[in-house]
């Protein structure tokens, strides 16, 4: 069956830098589009960035341009999110995303990011 295990969450300090990554498994990865969303306590959850199935295909929240990368590993079957200039703002648990098809989506269970001195 399909899994998303993410790794990498922590605490860390304002414009401190973390790398989050995404573990894929159940499905053939190189053929889909992977995505990164976070939910801020009392916020809805939103998309924080895609990447299509090849590494030059990305989009980015306008909160994170600039400051967050995507990219994939289709031979380790991972999805990773490199985070710089971390703000107090980013704090959030980051979910991994697959849409096999739109009545079949996966979720991973999530990693925490504090952002905090």
């Amino acid at each position: 069956q399909v899994q998303l295990v993410e790794s990498g969450g922590g605490l860390v300090q304002p414009g401190g830098s973390l790398r989050l990554s995404c573990a894929a498994s159940g499905f053939t990865f190189r053929r889909y589009a992977m995505n990164w969303y976070r939910q801020a306590p009392g916020k809805e959850r939103e998309l924080v960035a895609i990447i299509g199935t090849t590494e030059g295909s990305t989009t980015y929240a306008d909160s994170v341009k600039g400051r967050f990368t995507i990219s994939r590993d289709n031979d380790k079957n991972t999805v990773n999110l490199q985070m710089n200039s971390l703000k107090p703002e980013d704090t959030a648990v980051y979910y991994c995303y697959v849409s096999i098809a739109p009545w079949n989506v996966y979720w991973g269970q999530g990693t925490q990011v504090t952002v905090s001195s």
